[in-house]
């Protein structure tokens, strides 16, 4: 990922960037040449190589301060959740970075339920409602309201007039020692106490993408040309059924229990919709997948802490 010689390293500004997928982006950046620098609150350092900028996103002020005089090639946004964090960084970054990258989810696609992977048309943010005035500060009303708050900000940056920005609709992501959603340990703390996973009575596969993928379409996607939205996901979607049996052959367990549910609240990855996403354009694009299936293994490994298979590879 090294730059070629004599090329003019790009001054790229990640917001956020401090955990999971993030640091790994930064990470690459940094090995490819980039002046990096990472904004965020103050709540930890950078990689070690990027430059520090302190500041709450959520305050144009605050953030115009922090950022004074500044001009980046590309800006990477990993931390935008709504339609007022985008109107605040479209003002910001108006006139400021060539290239706009935010870290969108699978998740704008949560009302679909299509017998086909979907692709990025059928969520058309230039046709999204953008409503400023919901209750977007409060914390329970944004973490019930994820994936709309996903789509009104993708909506603040497709309007006009132009701006270049790129939305990144990431599949789930799996691996690594730090995956901090515990939704795998979910699985491994039920399989290992004989209980049963509930999921629902039609219970639909979705798409994934591994940690380390993902940092590597971001990156990549920081130094392309396309605007608008794209999916980013592994090829191959997975079943609840194949996490679980995954998980099982880590902890030697075997036996899985399921209980189906009409209704009420049932395991992580476990969906009523199929809503898996089609990711040929990211592909015509020309970036390359690895398969979920081939992966797995891995993954499952990593984020458990136990031994990664000798005859699984990275696959990704």
């Amino acid at each position: 990922m090294e730059q070629e010689r004599g090329a003019t390293p790009r001054e790229v500004l990640v917001i956020g960037g401090n955990r999971y997928a993030g640091k790994r982006l930064v990470g690459r950046l940094l090995a490819a040449g980039d002046r990096v620098t990472v904004l965020n609150r103050g709540s930890s350092a950078p990689p070690p190589g990027a430059l520090h900028l302190v500041a709450d996103r959520d305050d144009e002020t605050s953030l115009r301060s922090a950022l004074g005089s500044r001009a980046f090639d590309v800006v990477v946004d990993q931390v935008c959740y709504t339609p007022r964090q985008a109107a605040v960084a479209r003002r910001v970054f108006t006139g400021r970075t060539r290239r706009y990258v935010m870290t969108s989810t699978v998740e704008v696609y949560e009302f679909e339920d299509s017998i086909a992977p979907v692709r990025e048309t059928d969520v058309d943010p230039r046709t999204v409602v953008v409503d400023l005035e919901l209750p977007w500060d409060d914390p329970e009303f944004l973490d019930t309201h994820y994936g709309e708050g996903k789509r009104q900000a993708e909506a603040v940056f497709a309007a006009g007039p132009p701006f270049p920005y790129t939305a990144v609709r990431v599949a789930h992501v799996l691996g690594g020692d730090d995956d901090f959603t515990g939704r795998l340990e979910h699985y491994a703390s039920r399989i290992r106490a004989g209980e049963p996973v509930t999921v629902p009575a039609v219970n639909h596969p979705a798409t994934y993408i591994h940690v380390e993928e993902i940092a590597d379409f971001l990156f990549w996607a920081a130094g392309e040309e396309f605007t608008g939205p794209v999916n980013a996901a592994s090829h191959a979607p997975l079943t609840t059924e194949e996490l679980c049996e995954a998980v099982a052959a880590q902890l030697g367990e075997g036996g899985i229990l399921y209980r189906q549910v009409e209704v009420g609240e049932v395991s992580p990855f476990s969906f009523r919709r199929f809503y898996g996403m089609d990711n040929s354009l990211a592909v015509r694009l020309g970036f390359t997948f690895g398969n979920a299936r081939r992966w797995l293994p891995r993954a499952v490994a990593e984020t458990l802490g136990t031994a990664v298979p000798a005859t699984v590879g990275r696959g990704v």
